[in-house]
């Protein structure tokens, strides 16, 4: 087995780096206007998906392109349970995360041999299957009209709501971590390592690939579900492609295949593109030539980017002191 297979996802720097980062955030609304703060508690949505996403494709080596559908098939669930049979959010909630999950663990079955280019393909088309479906059947799902969804507090008032999506975001990161940490992190590196030496080695590779799709989707489904009681109205359009475009963008930016990677990147692009969005379809080309720049510079993402720096200077610090 390589040696990226035993080092990654490896000690504690990870575990408290990802601390470091959600303690400054739980600082940050003493700093903000109520609209950046409204930016930040969606860049937390973001995260679940994000976390998600890496744990699926960083550390698994399925590359999915169905994480936003996952999202939404949470958020429709418990909309249309509320909506139309006054469930309560609570319930609504988990069914979100249940459907989610079930889901996920069926499209996982059906993709599990596929590789590559292949699955990207099947679960990009589950994905926008998805969207076309929830847009036709408007008589129910309201379509590009929009559902209207009750609101998780009974108001729209964003500190309160920043603190939930935060502590959500965090309980996902540590998830992810506990999962990479076990056993069963161990199973999916050696998946994404070499397949069928995993499968040698005595590895259930299809039970644990199927395992990855269905956490990631119970993840994604109750983001989903939180984002919906949080927007009070959701349409298709958080089935659209350009929603797991920038759930890459956040992941790549971040660090694909490392814990406070997607942490980073999501609060990060999600404010970069709100400041963007003035530009149109232009802040698309711009994301492209920042993520295309930091692949070429730095591979290993922003937050290895940041430690580095964070090392070199330290370096020359100690040095000039020595000399002194």
């Amino acid at each position: 087995m390589s040696r990226g297979l035993t080092r990654r996802g490896c000690g504690l720097r990870p575990l408290l780096i990802s601390g470091l980062l959600i303690g400054v955030a739980a600082l940050v609304p003493l700093r903000v206007n109520d609209y950046l703060l409204q930016v930040l508690t969606i860049s937390f949505y973001y995260v679940v998906l994000a976390v998600s996403w890496n744990l699926l494709a960083g550390y698994t080596g399925q590359f999915s392109l169905a994480q936003q559908a996952f999202a939404t098939i949470g958020a429709y669930t418990t909309g249309m349970l509320g909506h139309y049979y006054h469930v309560p959010i609570a319930v609504g909630i988990v069914a979100a995360g249940l459907v989610s999950g079930l889901v996920g663990a069926i499209l996982g079955v059906m993709v599990l041999r596929l590789r590559a280019i292949y699955l990207a393909i099947a679960t990009w088309a589950f994905a926008e299957t998805l969207r076309i479906t929830l847009t036709a059947a408007y008589e129910f799902t309201r379509g590009d009209l929009g559902l209207s969804v009750p609101t998780l507090l009974g108001n729209l008032d964003p500190l309160p709501y920043y603190y939930i999506f935060l502590a959500m975001a965090a309980a996902s990161t540590l998830i992810v971590y506990l999962v990479v940490r076990s056993p069963i992190g161990f199973f999916l590196r050696a998946i994404k390592d070499d397949e069928l030496r995993a499968a040698s080695m005595g590895i259930n590779t299809t039970f644990w690939k199927v395992f990855a799709f269905a956490l990631t989707s119970v993840l994604s489904g109750l983001a989903g579900a939180f984002y919906a009681h949080y927007v009070a109205v959701i349409s298709p359009q958080i089935a659209d492609f350009t929603e797991m475009a920038k759930i890459i963008v956040m992941v790549i930016v971040g660090g694909i295949g490392t814990f406070a990677g997607p942490l980073a990147g999501a609060p990060v692009v999600q404010v970069v593109s709100s400041f963007l969005h003035q530009y149109g379809q232009w802040s698309n080309v711009i994301f492209a030539v920042l993520v295309i720049v930091l692949m070429r510079t730095y591979r290993d993402g922003g937050i290895a980017l940041l430690l580095h720096a964070f090392r070199l200077l330290w370096a020359r610090v100690a040095d000039g002191r020595g000399q002194a």
